[in-house]
């Protein structure tokens, strides 16, 4: 019996430990993604989050050089799809410093605004895009150019550019105060 009550007793103070270490979450805290090793929040805005990224430090930069800041932290909604670092060093060798560069802000500018497009598309509109449009969405870029996304598997997207390079969203619906951002392993370009 002594041991059925320290059983017991046990199970019972394991179940006190349990309740009293869970921590209550209000309903008002924010749901975060990490990018880049840090953590992006929906009531901040695209600049905000994208400067902490650790992998997207070149098109935040590039966002600098072009003069964009003030845009991409406008009230929107803009969806933007997001190269990573990785996605810029696929590019021919000096490409970027080249793009950098004062005298090519109006390129650099044309290669970043064709990355980002009018109003808030989360992957789910994209996905229903896709499916009424047979297998394929338009979309037409700030930059003036269109873009097609495409499913690319299950609860996958891909986006082709004019030169018919196709980038992959790999992580989706990371949403901003003016947006949504979507981060693709390749620089989608105009030309």
């Amino acid at each position: 019996m002594s041991m059925r009550r320290n059983l017991l007793a046990a199970t019972a103070l394991a179940a006190f430990a349990l309740v009293s270490t869970v921590t209550v979450v209000p309903a008002s805290a924010e749901t975060t993604v990490n990018v880049g090793g840090a953590p992006m929040y929906p009531s901040k805005n695209i600049i905000q989050n994208a400067v902490n990224s650790k992998d997207h430090t070149t098109l935040v930069a590039a966002v600098k050089a072009a003069g964009l800041v003030d845009t991409l932290q406008g009230a929107g909604p803009f969806t933007v799809f997001a190269p990573t670092n990785d996605a810029f060093s696929k590019l021919p060798a000096g490409t970027v410093d080249t793009l950098l560069k004062t005298e090519n802000k109006p390129t650099l500018t044309k290669v970043l605004t064709y990355h980002v497009v009018p109003g808030r598309l989360t992957a789910t509109s994209l996905m229903k895009a896709v499916k009424d449009g047979g297998g394929m969405a338009k979309l037409t870029t700030v930059a003036g150019a269109d873009l097609v996304v495409k499913q690319a598997g299950p609860g996958k997207l891909s986006v082709t550019d004019a030169k018919g390079d196709v980038a992959t969203i790999t992580i989706a619906d990371v949403l901003q105060s003016n947006g949504v951002i979507h981060v693709v392993d390749t620089v989608l370009l105009p030309m």
